[in-house]
């Protein structure tokens, strides 16, 4: 068999090899504390699931949904509006998307020839580069680096790359650094891709995972931004539905418009209980939201605060559900340090180099795990350090 040129462009790499040893421990009988996955242990609040499971037992909605419904096109409206103080046309500027990373890559496929540029940050989420590798784009990097808070430094891009450039991905708050970009990097963005004729497109799955007081911003809170591009904001994190796959893509309404129609000749629209369930998730008291971050706010803490007086010293992220965390002195590369705590410690951690070339020096965790468990994380990683 002959397969297409472009799956040479992924690899299990080392999330396979990091597999293999936890495999062989859980054999062996041992118990594994796997914080690699940023897969969300909250569940959804009781009203979404029972919604779910009400809407599920109607035969009547087990036809192909086709297209998103209208309620559910109002509710993502009036949920910007009453966060963020967006104006969205139901009609014309929102589309439901099967999850962010599907969304991506659909995205990727209405805008990228082969050839084109596509500006992706480094460290990254996986799927910006890749989705963006499925379409036949050539990949710059734009560095995020520690110095520069890892806010993208825009005016270090090469003028002639700027240039060339179709398509740029911005993720704040961001995953895996867990930085917040402060309101005139957006401002910036929107000039640069003004300038330079680039089509952005902003991840916000984060935005209600901010921390310590601080508000979470929309890119497209600020002047110009629907000149340019689209935001995604997900249901995953906010909400707890991360296995029912429910997202969207606001903002351009061409851009909108051209991805609808992809997707029309792709898929049959969202599973009409998941719509009823994502609506009745939009309608849900904002208590429901400080649950969720007061939950991770504890589960940060009593991993760091313990880390830290084993001796590993790390900052605490002011959003995400991640912790970014440098690789101790001696410890060699992120890779073999992750090894050496799985190893010692039964602990499995994501090492940074998975995320991009300037993730090298990091590891990153997840906070997926009871507060209990995170002071047991702790108190098994303290052995590595002794």
């Amino acid at each position: 068999m002959k397969f297409a040129k472009r799956m040479g462009n992924f690899g299990e790499g080392v999330f396979a090899r990091l597999a293999a040893i936890k495999n062989q421990k859980i054999s062996a009988g041992e118990e594994v504390i796997d914080l690699s996955i940023g897969a969300p242990n909250i569940p959804p609040p009781a009203h979404v699931m029972k919604i779910l499971s009400e809407e599920a037992l109607k035969p009547e909605n087990y036809v192909y949904a086709v297209t998103d419904i209208k309620e559910l096109l109002n509710e993502v409206a009036n949920w910007y509006r009453r966060r963020y103080g967006v104006e969205i046309d139901p009609k014309s500027e929102v589309c439901s998307l099967w999850g962010s990373q599907e969304g991506f890559s659909h995205l990727s496929l209405t805008l990228i020839d082969d050839g084109d540029l596509t500006l992706v940050p480094d460290p990254c989420y996986p799927i910006f580069a890749d989705g963006a590798k499925l379409a036949g784009s050539q990949i710059f990097f734009m560095p995020q680096l520690k110095k520069h808070n890892y806010i993208i430094q825009l005016e270090k891009i090469p003028r002639e790359v700027a240039e060339k450039a179709k398509f740029m991905v911005v993720s704040y708050p961001n995953n895996p650094t867990t930085a917040v970009a402060p309101a005139d990097f957006y401002e910036r963005l929107i000039h640069f891709a003004k300038k330079n004729n680039i089509v952005v497109l902003h991840d916000n799955a984060y935005s209600e995972l901010i921390f310590d007081g601080s508000q979470g911003l929309s890119f497209l809170n600020f002047k110009g931004a629907k000149d340019v591009g689209v935001e995604f904001n997900s249901l995953s994190k906010t909400y707890g539905i991360a296995g029912a796959r429910v997202g969207f893509c606001l903002g351009n309404k061409e851009i909108v418009r051209h991805l609808k129609l992809l997707k029309s000749n792709i898929d049959y629209g969202l599973f009409l209980p998941i719509q009823k369930a994502a609506i009745a998730a939009l309608q849900s008291p904002k208590e429901v939201i400080d649950k969720t971050r007061a939950a991770y706010i504890a589960r940060r803490d009593a991993l760091i605060d313990n880390l830290c007086a084993v001796g590993w010293k790390i900052d605490k992220p002011k959003a995400t559900m991640f912790v970014w965390a440098p690789v101790p002195n001696n410890f060699g590369s992120s890779e073999e340090f992750v090894k050496i705590l799985l190893e010692k410690s039964n602990v499995l951690v994501t090492p940074g180099s998975a995320f991009g070339k300037n993730g090298e020096g990091f590891v990153r965790m997840a906070l997926v795990q009871t507060v209990d468990t995170m002071k047991k994380v702790s108190a098994q990683i303290k052995s590595v350090f002794e």
